[in-house]
């Protein structure tokens, strides 16, 4: 899968200053080996470190530069799929469990903020707007549903005047506002992280992608291209940039897809007037655009997709055709920064998070949400290695099923039934 150039991006031109890592060249023994330094692999490393455990992260390329550092920074609160739906699939008692779990989840991360002073742009606020007329219907049911049966006050409609003046476009039919979501800067979230994990003593090497693992004896020892690190217990993190690394249960149920954004230059006096309130915004389409303003003024703007390897050859085009539908006023304004990540997604767009053979556990196919679980998921991925495996088992019973259509057929079939669900966007 090809990963772009982080250099394209405004949140790499943007980072903060962070060291370049060594590839690991050696063989190490560690308590627990973490393959992938993102905020799954950097929040169990953390976590682990911080309870005075032996950590290796093997990172392929250079922290964050997978999805976590270059998603739409949007902060969502719950899990990937709604209350509702996991009512009906699992039951009043996990589902209420799996919610608690999304509050730690935002609590957690805004500790990790606060605790480890991240400079990471964190803004609350989260704005969910319809693309279609109706629905007025269903979002007060959902607002009066989380507030009656979870305790969440957060939530409150908004007409399609209302939102109009807050996003300075007319092209919505009102919404939902969650105060309790957010947005912030995610790769600086990411090397934040990576610098809490070094020092509180765990060990990072970039470019030293994870090649194969194996068992001798009571041991896990994992391969890179220069060295090797013989373990207890093993983490395999990665989202949509998992390998074959992670094994073929894990690959058959995550399916990777490509997403793109764009920065514009800063917007001036004109920014006064989009997202008055500085909130995140993410509309309902099935492809969603989402959208927010950067601390300099900036409108970063996310749309459109692709299901195969490879990125369109001019992003800047491709995803500007998606912000000119939202902000036709904005055509003259120039695109400096134009970039794509690949992200995980599953069939019911829940999380894949499993021991898969013991000793060894995976969380995975975070479907867009991974920014508030991730951290968290990995602290679960840590206790469930210090055998406290009660969060991984949990997560465990959310249904991810395998992609139709076995090892040759399940990629044109899920692109088929992806480019569907797109097309209807457009009708």
């Amino acid at each position: 899968m090809n990963t772009g150039h982080p250099a394209t991006s405004w949140y790499a031109a943007t980072a903060t200053p962070f060291p370049q890592l060594p590839a690991l060249s050696d063989h190490l023994r560690a308590d627990v080996c973490v393959i992938g330094a993102g905020y799954t692999g950097l929040g169990a490393a953390l976590e682990l470190a911080t309870r005075g455990v032996r950590v290796v992260v093997l990172e392929a390329a250079q922290v964050g530069s997978g999805g976590s550092g270059r998603n739409g920074g949007q902060v969502h609160t719950g899990q990937r799929n709604d209350q509702a739906w996991l009512e009906k699939t699992l039951g009043r008692d996990p589902a209420l469990a799996l919610w608690r779990m999304s509050q730690d989840a935002r609590a957690h991360l805004l500790a990790l903020i606060a605790e480890h002073d991240i400079a990471c742009d964190f803004r609350p606020g989260m704005i969910h707007a319809r693309h279609r007329k109706g629905g007025e219907a269903q979002d007060a049911a959902h607002v009066a549903f989380m507030r009656d049966r979870y305790g969440y006050d957060q939530l409150a409609l908004v007409d399609a005047a209302d939102l109009a003046d807050e996003l300075g476009t007319d092209v919505y039919h009102g919404g939902l506002v969650d105060r309790g979501g957010g947005h912030l800067h995610p790769l600086n979230l990411a090397l934040g992280m990576a610098r809490a994990t070094m020092t509180a003593g765990a060990v990072i090497f970039e470019h030293s992608r994870a090649t194969a693992w194996r068992r001798e004896g009571g041991a896990i020892v994992v391969d890179t291209p220069q060295g090797r690190v013989t373990c207890d217990q093993l983490i395999l993190t990665g989202d949509g940039y998992l390998d074959a690394v992670a094994g073929g249960a894990a690959r058959a149920r995550v399916m990777p897809i490509n997403n793109f954004l764009l920065a514009t230059e800063p917007l001036g006096q004109r920014a006064e007037t989009i997202i008055r309130s500085g909130a995140a915004v993410a509309d309902s389409r099935f492809v969603i655009n989402y959208f927010r303003k950067s601390p300099d003024g900036r409108l970063i703007f996310g749309g459109g997709e692709n299901y195969r390897p490879g990125f369109p050859p001019d992003l800047k085009a491709f995803v500007r055709r998606h912000m000119l539908k939202v902000y036709p006023d904005l055509a003259e304004v120039e695109v400096t920064h134009a970039w794509g990540g690949t992200l995980g997604i599953t069939v019911h767009r829940a999380p894949f998070v499993r021991e898969l053979a013991p000793g060894v556990r995976i969380a995975a196919g975070y479907s867009g949400h991974g920014v508030m679980l991730a951290p968290w998921f990995g602290k679960l991925l840590a206790d469930a290695a210090l055998g406290a495996g009660e969060g991984v088992e949990l997560l465990a019973k959310l249904p991810t099923p395998s992609f139709p259509g076995g090892r040759l057929l399940r990629w044109p079939l899920t692109v088929a039934g992806l480019s569907w669900y797109a097309l209807r966007d457009r009708i």
